[in-house]
Formats: C-alpha cells, sequence, structure tokens
C-alpha cells in the first residue's frame, strides 16, 4: 500500500507513535557499525535515528512514495534516499551491515520477497530487522479506533488482518524468506495526548487504512465514530501505551 500524503499529515497522525519508536527499535536490531539500510523510510522517523547513530553517509533509506522520499531528503541531509519497494531494491547483493524496516512489512505487496531482498542485499554476519503493530492483538496505537469502528460497522475491514501484525507471524515471515537464528519480542511506546482532539483530528487526513476509512464515511457516520472513539478513551490528557512486535535475523 503506497502512502501519497504529505509528511506532515502522516507525521501528525503515526509518526507521533513511530518516532519514539525507532530508537527502541533500532536497540532492538543490534546492528552496532557499517552501512545501514531503512526500508521504507516514510518520511524518516527511523532514518533520523539511524542518522544520528551511524551517520549521514552510512545510512540508505528507500520508499515507494515521492512525498516521504522529498521530505526524507530535506529533513536528513547526506543520507542517500531513492524511490524504491522493498520487494525491488536497487541494490547489489551484500551491500549493508543491516537492513530494518519499521512498520512496513504489514503493507509490503509480498512481505516474503520484501524480507528476501532484505536479506539479499545484506552481508551474511549483518542482521536484517523488521516490527509492526500488534494490530491483531488489539494493542496497537489504532486499536480503540478500530475496535470502535468495528462496534459501528462489524463489516469494516481493518487492520488486524495484516501480514505480521500478530504475535509469531512476523518471525514466520522472517523464516519462509529464508533468514537465520530468528528472535521475535514485544516493543511499546507511550505517547501522551493532551486533549481528545489532537488524538482524533489525524484521523481525518486520509493517511493509511484508517484515514482511507474516516475518508469514506458520511458526515454523520464519521462522527459516531468520533464519539464512540472519545467515549472509550479516558478524560484528558491521557496516554496510549503501544505495542510493536519485532523480529530479526541473519541473512
Amino acid at each position: 500500500m503506497g502512502f501519497d500524503v504529505a509528511a506532515d499529515a502522516y507525521d501528525r497522525f503515526m509518526g507521533r507513535y513511530s518516532t519514539k519508536l525507532a530508537s527502541t527499535f533500532t536497540d532492538f536490531a543490534g546492528a552496532a557499525e557499517g552501512r545501514v539500510l531503512d526500508v521504507g523510510c516514510g518520511p524518516g522517523a527511523l532514518t533520523g535515528e539511524l542518522a544520528r547513530r551511524f551517520g549521514p553517509d552510512a545510512v540508505v533509506a528507500v520508499d515507494p512514495s515521492e512525498p516521504f522520499v522529498e521530505a526524507t531528503r530535506a529533513r536528513h541531509p547526506g543520507v542517500d534516499v531513492r524511490r524504491a519497494s522493498a520487494e525491488s531494491l536497487p541494490f547489489a547483493d551484500d551491500e549493508f551491515d543491516a537492513a530494518l524496516a519499521q512498520l512496513v512489512v504489514h503493507f509490503m505487496a509480498d512481505p516474503v520477497a520484501g524480507l528476501g531482498e532484505m536479506a539479499r542485499v545484506t552481508r551474511r554476519s549483518g542482521v536484517v530487522a523488521a516490527c509492526v503493530w500488534d494490530h491483531s492483538g488489539d494493542r496497537g496505537p489504532l486499536s480503540v479506533y478500530w475496535q470502535a469502528a468495528r462496534d459501528l460497522d462489524p463489516e469494516v475491514t481493518d487492520e488486524s488482518y495484516l501480514a505480521g501484525t500478530g504475535e509469531g507471524e512476523l518471525a514466520d515471515l522472517f523464516e519462509k524468506a529464508g533468514l537465520r537464528e530468528v528472535e521475535e519480542t514485544a516493543l511499546s511506546v507511550a505517547v501522551e495526548h493532551p486533549t481528545f482532539e489532537e488524538w482524533w483530528e489525524p484521523y481525518t487526513l486520509g493517511v493509511g487504512p484508517a484515514g482511507v476509512y474516516v475518508a469514506g464515511l458520511d458526515p454523520a457516520a464519521s462522527e459516531r465514530l468520533r464519539q464512540l472513539c472519545e467515549k472509550r478513551l479516558p478524560e484528558p490528557p491521557f496516554v496510549v501505551t503501544a505495542q510493536a512486535w519485532a523480529a530479526r535475523g541473519r541473512p
């Protein structure tokens, strides 16, 4: 799934969670040095963390969305940012010491092929790592929203069916892609929301499946969803603790 939306819209919707996740995820990946690839970089949340740790010259980032590529280039000078999909990486075999994909695998057209490409461009002594929100376990940052949407529309297609979003699923994809020494764990981040409107408004920006769903509702249905979400959340300010599944392995 492509994200042809403005970078600032993504920042307001998912960036508030993904920026915090980037540090924890990079720690888990365990890459210590060398050349690093950020696959599906979006507007650069993980790219920035990698550039801080490894230096901009050691980081390469790819994404299929032109607005995200442009934003990442502008935000992280010195990083080599290219437009490309995970399933067809424009690099030779064994170019990188690590390849990371944050919140991307479940949106790949072919997750096994995408992970296989990450393994192909990573040296055998290196590491491939990815993380995906726990949408299947209803512990992701969008869980309250999708629970409310399902209550109002039991036929809604939420994100719990996407690849890798349940316990053990990401590790299974890694193994199918031929990765070795695969390990999976849960990572979590906590984000404070000062008001309900600050939490809700980004859902109206058309970002990802959640934003597309809101955009397709008529005003009355959208307002019902908004009110049910507000009812389910604590009085502000409130904290959303979000869990992601993360896996790593050797090519």
